[in-house]
């Protein structure tokens, strides 16, 4: 059975926010960037993933498809073949 707690929508400065109580914070593992997402009638808090989740797996794919080829053309100029030290 899940924990329902009743609370209110209080003013934040201009803005308006919940208390989310201890006991639900314990429960949900939640830390301390969340990501707020509307569900049908629902405000589903989260927490939030990596910035670049998800890429790991979308490389490999596209490894895979043969999808990772660069799109530019190197070109090398007289400055890369005479000039450029190491």
């Amino acid at each position: 059975m899940s924990t329902i707690v009743k609370t209110r929508i209080v003013k934040i400065g201009n803005s308006q926010g919940i208390r989310i109580p201890k006991l639900l914070l314990e429960q949900s593992n939640l830390g301390e960037d969340v990501e707020l997402a509307l569900e049908q009638d629902q405000i589903v808090v989260r927490a939030a993933r990596p910035v670049r989740h998800g890429w790991d797996e979308a490389f490999a794919k596209m490894h895979e498809q043969g999808d990772d080829v660069l799109l530019d053309e190197y070109v090398p100029t007289n400055w890369d073949e005479e000039e450029w030290e190491w």
